[in-house]
Order: structure tokens, then sequence, then C-alpha cells
């Protein structure tokens, strides 16, 4: 299954295991944490790119906005992470 996003990148991912039919629950929720993480820090990457491009153009306000939001999401990522631990702990 192919997903588009209107920002400029495709994910080409299947949410099912063809291989063994159906994942568990469980196995779904890991893989969607694990794509929900690299997803996530591919953003943050690219919004320290765009910070960069911003504070080189004399926007250091619209530049520390675009850190705040990596800052933001990478946060998240811990949460990704604490849920991971959880599934795995089960």
């Amino acid at each position: 299954m192919s997903h588009h996003h209107p920002h400029g990148h495709d994910h080409d991912h299947s949410h099912e295991d063809t291989q063994s039919g159906t994942l568990s629950f469980e196995e779904k929720m890991s893989k969607l944490i694990d794509h929900w993480l690299q997803h996530n820090t591919d953003h943050a990457k690219s919004y320290r790119e765009w910070a960069e491009k911003a504070r080189d153009h004399q926007l250091e306000g619209v530049s520390d906005i675009l850190e705040d939001i990596a800052a933001t999401t990478l946060a998240m990522n811990r949460k990704f992470e604490d849920i991971g631990e959880k599934i795995k702990k089960k």
C-alpha cells in the first residue's frame, strides 16, 4: 500500500504481513510505531534544514519556531519509544 503525503514524499509499505497472512495487533502496532518513529525523524531533519535556511535569510523568528517544532517532533518520538517498550513487555 502506498501512502501519499502532500508535503513531498510517498511511503510504499504494507500494514499486513504478506508472508504469513496477517499480523497480530501487537505486531501491527510495533510496525506502525517503527514507521512513525522514522517518519518523525525524517520530518525533524527537514525542519532543522529549513530552520538553517531561514536563519541564512535573516528569518530568525521563523528559524526559532522550526527548531522548536523539530524538538517537539523528537519529543513525540520518545513517547512512541515508550509505547514500543510497553508492547514488547506484554
